[in-house]
């Protein structure tokens, strides 16, 4: 269970990896100037779910952290949130991949390794996750 405490772990930092680029990500996409053009209900709307995305990924960091060897107990709400996260993270890793066309902003090396990092970052969270939720043997 150690090994898979330090993952969850790993895990939580990550997240605010993911929070980190985040809030890096409106002026790499020049966002303002993009929602400027829209109706201000739709502009609101877009800042109100940016931050509760925020507020997930601080959420979700901070739970896995602070209670990490709980999520790696097994018991039936570790194995039920974990699975949630496995799901979620194995989700958003689809939609990077077959959902968002990024090319037009991947200007610059940097930006394209640090696309390359977000990718590998949600690669890694659904397994942690999934790690967590089945409770494999060979892991004990």
């Amino acid at each position: 269970m150690d090994t898979l405490i330090v993952l969850l772990r790993i895990a939580a930092v990550l997240h605010l990896g993911l929070l980190a680029a985040g809030l890096m990500m409106p002026k790499v996409v020049g966002m303002r100037a993009h929602l400027g053009r829209m109706p201000p209900f739709i502009e609101q709307l877009f800042w109100t779910y940016y931050a509760f995305i925020g507020l997930c990924l601080i959420g979700f960091s901070a739970i896995t952290f602070v209670f990490a060897d709980a999520l790696a107990s097994g018991s039936g709400l570790a194995r039920a949130v974990s699975t949630f996260l496995a799901v979620f993270w194995t989700m958003r890793l689809g939609a990077a991949l077959w959902v968002f066309d990024v090319g037009p902003y991947l200007t610059t090396p940097a930006r394209a390794w640090g696309y390359r990092g977000l990718n590998l970052a949600f690669a890694c969270l659904p397994i942690v996750y999934g790690l967590a939720a089945a409770q494999p043997a060979w892991l004990r």
